[in-house]
């Protein structure tokens, strides 16, 4: 395994699980001090996202796979795409797999001992390539269960490849990774969530919780020193899919994504692989890793998408300094799209 994690959040967790003694009296003002005290370590806590580094090749470059809305007990034509993401990884020598969310469908985990995850996940995904470490985001299947079991350090040690978080950053050298939680941006899933439960544990404040994953994802992104910037999340910013534009994201994440030069925004949420090219950034759905959406489309720009496949599939991308090239694959594992993104090298003080 290649990657270490910085704890940033240690003193939030040791918050979390003190106890209280309430047969103390502690005088009122004395107890003020220590609930302020209280908030700003919850906040100085918050103040930055987990981060994770791993290593390039010894050529000096990077390549990964890219699945997203996969977890279905290898129906749907998960299990083929497993198998030519297997692959593909393999003639690729990848370093790590993403997963853009809906890893366990229809409704996430019941638990950390739920079977769903041998059953969609460690079984499935068997090729020797794929035995890489896997940086899994939450979609809004997955938060329909038991979010905090996707969460959980007993998922890694069942599986070393499992590593969950809300949001976080992966640096890689040449490229930084910013992992962003987008399920809590969107309103319908508060105000009209249908028969659908979720697992809002953790975003309780939400007004509160988005507007702190914005300014910790615009600084992250404003202190990158890294060549490339790649933003990951869910859901779609824009898409001709069945669920097109995600409006919140455009009103309050773009502008952040726009404002600090990232490269790509990389989705699944749509169940199909897409690549629209705006305004200097690369949005890019890889969301075809099961159930596919045949015919469920919508008008785009033509000189805008360059890409539009209903079917399953997946995405690789091989970055070095000077260039990106992404490809998209179809469940046969043919080349669907490729498209190579130029950067100019650093130039010397």
């Amino acid at each position: 395994m290649r990657h270490r994690w910085v704890d940033n959040q240690k003193s939030k967790t040791i918050l979390d699980h003190q106890p209280i003694n309430m047969g103390v009296q502690i005088p009122f003002k004395k107890l003020m001090l220590l609930h302020i005290i209280f908030i700003a370590c919850l906040r100085l806590s918050a103040a930055e996202l987990q981060r994770f580094e791993h290593r390039l090749q010894h050529d000096g470059s990077l390549s990964f796979l890219v699945v997203g809305d996969w977890g279905r007990r290898g129906s749907y034509n998960q299990s083929l795409v497993a198998y030519q993401m297997g692959l593909i990884g393999e003639k690729l020598e990848i370093d790590f797999v993403i997963s853009t969310g809906d890893n366990f469908y229809e409704d996430g985990l019941t638990g950390e001992d739920d079977p769903a995850f041998l059953d969609s996940f460690t079984s499935i995904y068997t090729a020797p390539s794929l035995q890489k470490q896997w940086y899994n985001v939450l979609g809004n299947h997955d938060y329909r269960g038991d979010v905090e079991a996707q969460l959980s350090p007993v998922l890694t040690k069942k599986d070393s490849r499992w590593l969950c978080s809300r949001s976080f950053i992966l640096n890689a050298e040449i490229v930084e990774f910013v992992f962003v939680d987008t399920t809590p941006f969107v309103d319908e899933y508060f105000q009209d969530p249908g028969d659908s439960t979720y697992d809002w544990r953790g975003v309780y404040r939400r007004k509160e919780y988005l507007s702190d994953l914005l300014k910790d994802v615009n600084a992250a992104l404003k202190n990158s020193k890294a060549k490339w910037k790649i933003v990951v999340g869910h859901h779609t910013i824009k898409s001709a899919g069945h669920h097109g534009v995600t409006k919140e994201l455009l009103l309050r994440l773009l502008p952040i994504l726009e404002e600090n030069n990232v490269d790509m925004y990389v989705n699944g949420h749509d169940h199909c692989l897409e690549h629209i090219s705006s305004n200097g950034i690369e949005f890019l759905t890889s969301g075809g890793g099961s159930k596919a959406w045949r015919g469920d489309r919508n008008w785009w720009s033509p000189e805008e998408l360059k890409l539009y496949y209903d079917g399953q599939g997946f995405m690789s991308v091989k970055m070095t300094q000077s260039e990106a090239v992404v490809l998209f694959y179809d469940v046969h594992g043919n080349i669907l799209h490729k498209w190579s993104i130029p950067k100019e090298p650093f130039k010397a003080a």
